[in-house]
């Protein structure tokens, strides 16, 4: 028996978990873990009405809420990556599924809208925990020659997940209130976890040593670019200071990954991989974007239009239906190709639909019509994600499988997070613009309603702030056009243990 696979006294034989010969089980019960966090990102963007009526908010606030959750989400990752290579991804992964299903009770009880927002930090906390196992635990039991299958799925659930969010949103809306739009989370993530327990199997785990100040400028520098980005559009120019406060402590994060002689928070020996930058690039530049279109898109059809939210999710039903049909036929298409062209069209198509949107956001055009992009978005999410995520993981060898799925769904997270910020303060500045005035709650929505008069510009300033998650995603075209060709396809042992590595047991 190879020391990989002795325990850590070294004294006991720990035999070679069955579990991992048989990966598939163990995706599906992770996947629907990872399927409920990310519903969890956009869900609140389609209940925003209904939160600044029933908590007295403005819709900035209400931003918060989901700004919140995505911040403690990103700003973690890269030590949670790191964490499941050190105490094995299926305990950590456990350890966030019980913090996210707790504080998502907390969410649905919340009394105000600042307990909302804690309660979602705690949420974005638990998910930061489970996100980076699960791609993690990908690439540990799947073979090379049969990860673009997992990893296409993975990355088609992930772009259903954060489409699908908006469609749940609005029909517990209507039909139980807003509080169960979380409360939801509470039996799916009973069930997870029971799964969980079940079927994944025990990993081999290595040491590793946490950079204690890459942590904190690397937390602190995004907590200052996402506070000054969001508010700087309420409070003034005076926050941008704040943005350079952000962009000069991630700048010396970055150095100092460079720099120390210990194990860095951020391995930039990863980025010598092209395809591993470009798709990091690009999956912050399709986390921004998806995350960004949500905001505009429902208050022009709840305040504008006067739609309910039932009625606005249902919008979103083609978009649904051939992201879910479409996703699975592309994973299983995406193994030993080169996936640059697959990635190229469906990140295109996405930004197509989300111009499309803002040409007919005006309030002469029938809403039907806007189901069109809504199927050219389930198209492009079905190209785009699983390419992404398959190019982006190809070469990761598998001692660097933590760190890796860290940083790229740290990267992911942070163009999320960004995006949320900066639709937030878009939208106020293009309100001021076309309203001759700040935009008071009811203008922005908190009434549901709107005088006649100011339906029209209401409705150009959310059509115009749809064109910046448009724009952002022509970086990730060229960074998808980009990508370097497959390497000659691997055959060795997904599940071969680095030499030294223990049991997680």
């Amino acid at each position: 028996m190879s020391a990989a696979q002795q325990p850590a006294t070294g004294t006991l034989d720990e035999p070679r978990d069955p579990r991992i010969d048989r990966p598939w089980p163990a995706l599906w019960s992770l996947v629907l873990g990872f399927f409920m966090i990310l519903v969890d990102s956009t869900i609140v963007t389609i209940a925003t009405p209904a939160l600044m009526r029933s908590l007295d908010a403005d819709v900035t606030s209400v931003v918060w809420v989901t700004s919140a959750y995505l911040l403690a989400y990103a700003t973690p990752l890269l030590v949670t990556g790191r964490l499941g290579d050190r105490f094995g991804p299926k305990h950590v992964y456990l350890a966030g599924l019980a913090l996210f299903t707790a504080s998502s009770l907390a969410c649905g009880l919340a009394p105000s809208i600042e307990v909302l927002i804690v309660a979602r930090v705690a949420q974005g906390l638990g998910a930061a925990l489970m996100t980076p196992q699960t791609m993690a635990v990908i690439t540990r039991t799947f073979a090379p020659d049969r990860r673009g299958a997992a990893l296409g799925l993975w990355g088609g659930i992930a772009g259903l997940a954060t489409l699908v969010g908006p469609l749940v949103g609005g029909l517990l809306i209507d039909s139980v209130g807003w509080s169960w739009i979380f409360f939801i989370n509470v039996p799916v993530g009973v069930l997870g976890f029971l799964l969980v327990v079940r079927t994944v199997p025990r990993l081999p785990l290595s040491g590793h040593r946490f950079d204690l100040l890459g942590v904190v400028l690397s937390s602190a520098g995004m907590l200052a670019l996402v506070f000054g980005v969001q508010e700087a559009g309420r409070s003034g120019p005076g926050l941008l200071g704040l943005v350079a406060v952000g962009v000069v402590l991630l700048a010396a994060f970055v150095r100092w990954q460079a720099r120390t002689r210990g194990e860095p928070l951020l391995p930039l020996s990863l980025f010598r991989d092209r395809s591993f930058t470009l798709g990091c690039i690009a999956i912050s530049a399709v986390g921004f974007a998806i995350t960004a279109q949500g905001v505009p898109l429902f208050l022009y059809l709840q305040t504008a239009r006067g739609l309910g939210t039932t009625e606005s999710a249902l919008l979103l039903l083609p978009m649904a239906i051939l992201a879910g049909v479409l996703s699975p036929l592309v994973g299983r298409a995406l193994q030993g190709r080169d996936v640059k062209l697959f990635a190229a069209f469906g990140i295109a198509s996405v930004a197509g639909a989300l111009a499309w949107y803002a040409a007919w956001m005006q309030p002469g055009v029938d809403v039907l019509w806007l189901l069109l992009p809504s199927a050219l978005l389930g198209v492009g999410n079905a190209f785009m994600w699983g390419p992404i995520s398959v190019t982006t993981t190809r070469n990761l060898p598998l001692s660097a499988a933590g760190a890796g799925a860290g940083v790229y769904n740290a990267m992911r997270q942070v163009g999320a997070v960004i995006g949320s910020a900066s639709i937030a303060a878009l939208m106020t500045a293009r309100l001021t613009a076309e309203l001759g005035m700040a935009p008071t709650a009811e203008q922005e929505g908190g009434t549901g309603g709107l005088p006649e008069q100011l339906v029209a510009p209401f409705a150009a300033a959310m059509g115009q702030s749809m064109l910046l998650p448009a724009a952002v995603l022509l970086v990730a075209i060229v960074a998808a056009l980009c990508f370097a060709p497959p390497k000659a396809p691997e055959r060795r042992s997904a599940a071969a243990p680095a030499q030294g590595a223990v049991a997680d047991d």
